[in-house]
């Protein structure tokens, strides 16, 4: 279970960098909406699954929802290199394309996380995103390929508390 919440983490860190790389939207209340599958993720017991749905975290392939509060002066792609820093993650991403409303990334790992990721977001104005990331490779020497699907919609000016 801690190995899957590593990769998890790992995940997560690494697919909202891609959106970060290519600021585009507006500060405020975000719902985010993110499908994570993993290829060779072990079948896990359904007393786990029940476990993890009950802690509210749903199971590989189902979709989870939250908000996040994005400031009008959001964080660099540098802050997020220094924070996959310090986790043992050292990736250098790469713009491949890139236009108004959308773009594709390239991102290279090394160190705690060997392997290659990719991944392609496009914006509808500045109230959506809709994108993708998918990466193979290895992490602490354990083989990984995973896919994340999310979706990103502006709810308000106000992030309240």
């Amino acid at each position: 279970m801690k190995h899957l919440t590593v990769i998890t983490a790992a995940a997560l860190m690494l697919a909202p960098a891609t959106a970060i790389a290519v600021p585009h939207g507006k500060a405020g209340l975000w719902t985010i909406t993110t499908t994570m599958k993993m290829a060779n993720m072990p079948e896990m017991p359904p007393q786990v699954l029940e476990m993890m749905k009950k802690r509210g975290m749903p199971g590989m392939g189902e979709p989870t929802t939250s908000q996040i509060c994005v400031a009008a002066d959001a964080p660099s792609p540098d802050a997020v290199t220094q924070m996959q820093k310090q986790h043992g993650v050292n990736c250098t991403p790469h713009v491949l394309s890139q236009t108004a409303t959308s773009a594709t990334t390239e991102v290279a790992c090394h160190g705690t996380m060997e392997g290659t990721g990719h991944s392609q977001i496009s914006w509808r104005g500045d109230n959506h995103y809709e994108g993708s990331y998918s990466f193979k490779g290895s992490m602490r020497g354990h083989p990984q390929e995973y896919s994340t699907h999310y979706v990103g919609d502006w709810a308000k000016a106000d992030c309240g508390a």
